[in-house]
């Protein structure tokens, strides 16, 4: 990732996104841009028009957090927006690093058991990249359709944009997409030297339209909590809540588990996939679908 390019166009499109109503400044007169103007954030973050101006052309390199602080204010970004500039400002003042490969994350036998521990949750532990690395039962019953997906390692992001089936198991698709696409993006700033991400977006963005037009649009997102809906092929339609937890002592890691509300249909599905589940082989990838006991 070219780190000047990131940084102008992230500030670009937040500056895109606010008008001069929701700044509070006054919107008379004709206006070329979308937005505001890049003298009315500098007066917003208090610095002068030309450091602005400088910052919004790539160069990061040397601000304070005073200034980055005023600067979210000024932009009115939101958690995860602002961790993001953070990401950005950091990478600029650091000395450029070749892009090297991370390769499998080994899981520790204890979360593993910890999984298996959950025989009521799905759950499934994943990595920045939206690698799904391990799962317990319920959790690969639950992503069945995904692991049938021939592409190895076994991949969110891949499947929803490149899948052709997706829509069929993901009844949000499109809400999905967007969320990974801004997942990726996050992660970008966070790890900008990563070449195995580089190349799954670059996959992503030679092979979708749906991605190259959500890349493009900047967004970025802290995914930890929130609802999922399926529609599984064995069990029918499940809107399941989700929490997700990263792990303190594995950087990197996320641990995504899922539940129903008590005495929904559900809540009844997941008991018919805990069902279902018990008849797969953890260890083989089946080509179709048993039938339910």
């Amino acid at each position: 990732m070219d780190n000047r390019s990131e940084v102008r166009e992230f500030l670009t499109s937040r500056r895109a996104k606010i008008t001069p109503q929701q700044a509070g400044l006054p919107a008379s007169g004709h206006r070329r841009v979308k937005g505001l103007r890049r003298e009315e954030v500098a007066m917003l973050a208090g610095v002068s028009a030309e450091y602005y101006a400088r910052m919004e052309r790539g160069n990061l390199a040397g601000a304070s957090e005073a200034v980055l602080d005023s600067l979210a204010v000024a932009l009115q970004l939101d958690e995860s927006e602002r961790a993001h500039l953070m990401d950005l400002a950091r990478t600029a003042g650091s000395t450029r690093r070749p892009a090297r490969r991370r390769g499998p994350q080994p899981i520790r036998p204890a979360l593993q058991q910890l999984l298996d521990a959950m025989s009521e949750a799905p759950a499934f532990i994943r990595n920045g990249r939206l690698d799904i690395l391990a799962t317990n039962r319920l959790g690969r019953a639950l992503y069945w359709p995904v692991f049938q997906d021939p592409a190895r390692p076994v991949n969110l992001a891949r499947f929803q944009f490149l899948n052709p089936g997706a829509g069929a198991y993901m009844t949000e698709l499109d809400h999905q997409k967007a969320a990974s696409a801004a997942l990726l993006r996050t992660e970008a700033g966070q790890d900008p030297y990563n070449r195995d991400l580089s190349d799954l977006i670059g996959e992503l963005s030679t092979l979708s339209e749906d991605f190259r037009t959500l890349w493009a649009a900047h967004d970025v997102r802290l995914h930890r909590t929130g609802l999922k809906r399926f529609r599984h092929p064995v069990v029918g339609d499940l809107t399941l809540a989700f929490e997700g937890l990263p792990i303190p002592n594995d950087p990197g890691l996320t641990l995504t588990a899922m539940s129903a509300e008590p005495g929904s249909a559900s809540h009844d599905g997941l008991r018919l996939l805990a069902s279902w589940a018990a008849t797969l082989d953890q260890n083989e990838h089946p080509n179709t679908a048993p039938r339910v006991p």
